[in-house]
């Protein structure tokens, strides 16, 4: 993974727009995911889904409790990307009061499967579904790489969570300044 560039795909993601008027004054905004890494140190991570146990209680929470120590270590944003659509993506961000983190929807997968992190979740009804993992990109290039243990697709139960916490990730960034 190391020093390989990440894909370029397109996210659809709701934006706020007042002009659009009504209850629900939103419309649909496409994102390439290269225009996003560009130029920028980002950290991203992925998880298996919103809404659910270790993501919702542990990893997306401690990304946002360590925004602002990412950011004061020259990381220019924090990227959270799941294999949900927009419409879950801000409903879980809104639920867990997500306002640093900026939250991707890889509703169709296809950023996830270009990663080769696409797994299936079939035996939990969830389908297609990311393997945790996170990264550090500069200028759209992986530079520093974090996976749970155990990738697989064979009905594993096994949901690991360590080596994709924000703390290792936070020493790496440290320890390799911006450059």
């Amino acid at each position: 993974m190391l020093g390989r560039q990440v894909p370029d795909v397109v996210l659809k993601t709701r934006v706020r727009d007042e002009s659009v008027g009504g209850e629900n004054p939103f419309r649909w905004q496409d994102v390439r995911t290269g225009d996003l890494f560009r130029g920028r140190r980002v950290v991203v991570f992925s998880l298996p889904g919103a809404f659910t146990p270790t993501c919702s209680t542990e990893q997306c929470p401690a990304f946002e409790r360590f925004y602002d120590e990412f950011k004061a270590a020259g990381v220019d944003e924090v990227y959270c990307i799941s294999v949900n659509d927009a419409f879950v993506m801000y409903q879980w961000g809104k639920h867990l009061g997500i306002s640093k983190v900026k939250l991707l929807p890889d509703g169709s997968g296809d950023f996830t499967r270009r990663m080769g992190m696409l797994i299936k979740k079939d035996h939990l009804g969830f389908g297609d579904r990311s393997w945790r993992y996170a990264m550090v990109v500069d200028d759209g290039k992986i530079t520093a790489w974090f996976e749970e243990p155990g990738i697989n697709d064979v009905g594993s139960d096994a949901d690991p969570y360590g080596e994709t916490k924000p703390e290792p990730v936070l020493e790496w960034v440290n320890s390799h300044p911006k450059g």
